[in-house]
């Protein structure tokens, strides 16, 4: 019974707020905004963060900030190709301006996750995955030293927690081989440790992955840690067993199973993935709809009615949340247009803090999104813009957070 009452839960809140959102305006902003933090954001200073403006500066996903723990960097991938496939990680430290190249010459999947480059290890390192002499490698680099570290080969790069060591990497989905499994790399010693097997997620769900993928060999796909380091969820994955990775068919991927790796055991199983989100606490996950799933409790609340969503992240305090949309058809959208929306999880009101048209950009195969996310220290959301011939990073900033 635990194990369906998450999807219970969520057939209900089906149930219960279509009614509700039919009768809701496609509107950009709540009609009355009191919320003291939503109404600094209608004013944030919204800037490109790097300096070119003659190449791609690519933010990775909403699952990573690109702005350091400590807030003295900016991360991103740069690149002077159409596609945005081939470029550099470069970082850019905040106070003077001053960019740096970290690693050069990766070669990306596709232009929507680039090298899914992030912040690891409180700060000190910088891990990606790159697609180097015919073999996917996953990396780190120390940023003041300058040293890659080779940390597995033939894996591709989920997203780890920042005050952590440990990142969770997996088979490369369209063609995983013997590596099936989750695993988590400590990027300062290289150890590298089981997660989550296969097997295991094929004994507890069995019948709900042949329903989602089909029969035959699985692999474990894209994994996201939680902020504590101690829960990841992820899908599963069938492989077409194609050599070519940037193939929209190139494997089905569905589900998102739930796990505690302190405690070696599932959590639960969804099979809408829904963008998903952890928050600040590690207790929750924020989907599509601002849904939250409530872990600890087995419970699903739905958030700010009526507010636009695609990939939706958690400030740091756990009070707010953003996302971006495709916006064409809400109030005065149109067509191409994309905006950046911050909502309260306590007041459930909502404002677009910026728009923008968003269908040029990086040629790939599969483009990128804004995948908006808050510094560690709410002040800052990060997104990208795809606008003209290039993907670049943005930062919108408020002078404070509103004293309460």
């Amino acid at each position: 019974m635990m194990r369906l009452l998450p999807f219970l839960s969520f057939l209900v809140i089906c149930m219960t707020t279509t009614h509700v959102l039919d009768a809701q305006p496609w509107l950009l902003d709540s009609p009355v905004i009191t919320t003291p933090e939503l109404r600094a954001w209608r004013n944030a200073r919204i800037l490109p963060v790097a300096s070119s403006l003659n190449e791609h500066s690519i933010h990775s996903y909403f699952n990573t900030c690109p702005e350091s723990p400590d807030g003295r960097y900016v991360l991103y991938f740069s690149s002077s190709a159409a596609n945005g496939e081939k470029g550099d990680l470069r970082i850019m430290e905040r106070a003077t301006g001053v960019e740096r190249t970290l690693v050069t010459n990766l070669t990306a999947e596709d232009a929507h996750r680039v090298a899914c480059q992030q912040w690891i290890a409180g700060g000190r390192m910088v891990a990606y995955h790159d697609f180097r002499d015919g073999l996917w490698i996953v990396a780190a680099v120390d940023i003041e030293s300058g040293r890659e570290r080779i940390l597995a080969s033939d894996r591709q790069l989920g997203f780890g927690a920042p005050a952590g060591e440990w990142v969770p990497v997996y088979g490369c989905h369209w063609k995983p081989g013997k590596h099936r499994n989750l695993e988590l790399i400590n990027v300062t010693t290289g150890t590298i440790k089981p997660a989550v097997l296969a097997s295991d997620v094929l004994a507890r769900y069995g019948q709900e992955v042949v329903r989602m993928v089909g029969e035959g060999d699985i692999s474990l796909f894209f994994p996201v840690m939680s902020p504590d380091g101690k829960r990841v969820m992820f899908k599963v994955s069938r492989g077409t067993d194609t050599d070519n990775f940037r193939a929209r068919k190139a494997s089905k991927r569905e589900g998102k199973f739930v796990y505690d790796l302190a405690a070696q055991r599932f959590i639960g199983f969804y099979e809408r993935w829904g963008h998903p989100a952890w928050t600040p606490d590690s207790t929750g996950i924020l989907e599509k709809g601002i849904r939250i799933y409530y872990l600890n409790t087995s419970t699903i609340r739905r958030h700010a009615v009526g507010s636009p969503s695609n990939h939706q992240s958690v400030s740091p305090d756990g009070r707010l949340y953003v996302t971006d949309s495709d916006i064409a058809r809400r109030e005065t959208g149109k067509p191409g247009e994309w905006g950046i929306i911050v909502g309260s999880l306590e007041t459930n009101e909502f404002t677009t803090i910026h728009r923008f048209m968003n269908r040029d950009g990086a040629r790939s195969w599969r483009k990128p999104d804004p995948h908006p996310v808050f510094s560690a220290d709410g002040k800052r959301v990060y997104f990208n813009i795809s606008d003209g011939g290039f993907t670049r990073l943005y930062v919108a900033t408020i002078a404070a957070i509103p004293a309460r």
